[in-house]
């Protein structure tokens, strides 16, 4: 099916569900083989743009971080991927859903975020075996960093 297609439906594609724009800057960090590829081929194709990668030096609009159970400590990730995040910028945490390998509970994100400096706005269904959930800076703390 063609994102026209999903339009038509009413279906939003995996681009639209993270609010993705044409244009935007888009980071990524933390992608493996086990990641949904259907999800960053849809992200590249709408930003018109090939996703920088953790190492480039732009000012990003959105950072799609990957993260499994075992990838580490969640507050220092966090607390890296605001580094290149604009104010008004968005990380997208992506967690591999219940049941699949590497499940980050969603307690472990709500008590890990507020203290990275993010607070949770929603969460989704951002592939068939990855979870979503958005953060930003609070409105108080943007253009402070």
């Amino acid at each position: 099916m063609s994102a026209t297609a999903g339009h038509a439906d009413g279906v939003k594609s995996p681009a639209d569900r993270l609010g993705i724009q044409p244009g935007m800057v888009v980071m990524e960090i933390g992608y493996d083989d086990d990641g949904a590829v259907d999800l960053r081929d849809a992200v590249a194709e709408r930003v018109g743009d090939d996703l920088v990668d953790e190492d480039s030096d732009e000012v990003v609009d959105v950072v799609m971080l990957w993260w499994r159970e075992d990838d580490g400590d969640l507050f220092d990730a966090l607390v890296n991927a605001l580094t290149p995040l604009a104010d008004n910028g968005v990380v997208w945490l992506l967690t591999p859903k219940a049941g699949r390998s590497g499940h980050v509970e969603p307690s472990d994100i709500s008590e890990v975020a507020p203290t990275a400096g993010l607070q949770q706005t929603s969460s989704i269904s951002a592939a068939q075996d990855w979870s979503g959930a958005r953060l930003v800076a609070p409105k108080a703390a943007r253009g402070k960093r």
